[in-house]
């Protein structure tokens, strides 16, 4: 599996929740966004999106966050826009139920504040290279690497202004604007 999505096995997912039961499946819709073909990639992220970022989160929500943070970060990743944008519901969604759970998995997402906003500023002349006549090369290749610098861009202010009732002192977001009189 190499060192990318390598520390999966060192959480326990069959004692964690999702929308429709265990999570344990989670580690392999993981995998097949890391290095599944594109339509294995895009079933696997839109599960993952039914599965732990539709309201409400999970315990499993938090868990998974440094893994999606880990595959937005990844070049070979088909879909990091996708990623990108999946980590920005769950910073948008909670669980009233579990506050703890909702906490949980939004410091998980403000924790790669400095990832989103690395690659909200990477330059088109620093995203990874094709070979001329490669598949995905050159046109698709700078479509995908501004769709990732676009959402990424999003999470960043996503992550900023973020605020609500399970964070009231998120140490990664700033403090709301005083409220006029």
């Amino acid at each position: 599996m190499g060192t990318v999505l390598g520390a999966m096995r060192n959480v326990r997912w069959h004692e964690l929740q999702h929308a429709y039961g265990s999570a344990s499946q989670v580690p392999g819709v993981l995998s097949r966004i890391a290095w599944g073909d594109a339509p294995t990639s895009d079933e696997a992220l839109s599960d993952l999106e039914r599965w732990i970022g539709t309201p409400p989160v999970f315990d499993s929500t938090a868990a998974t966050v440094p893994f999606l943070w880990e595959l937005a970060a990844t070049d070979t990743v088909r879909d990091r826009a996708g990623v990108l944008d999946l980590l920005a519901t769950i910073l948008a969604t909670g669980n009233p139920e579990h506050p703890a759970w909702t906490r949980a998995a939004h410091d998980a997402v403000t924790a790669g504040r400095a990832t989103a906003a690395r690659l909200a500023a990477t330059p088109e002349a620093q995203d990874a290279p094709h070979a001329p006549g490669a598949p995905g090369a050159p046109g698709a290749q700078a479509v995908r690497a501004q769709a990732v610098r676009t959402a990424a861009a999003r999470l960043l202010a996503a992550i900023d202004r973020h605020h609500c009732p399970a964070c009231p002192a998120c140490p990664a977001c700033p403090a709301p604007p005083p409220r006029e009189a």
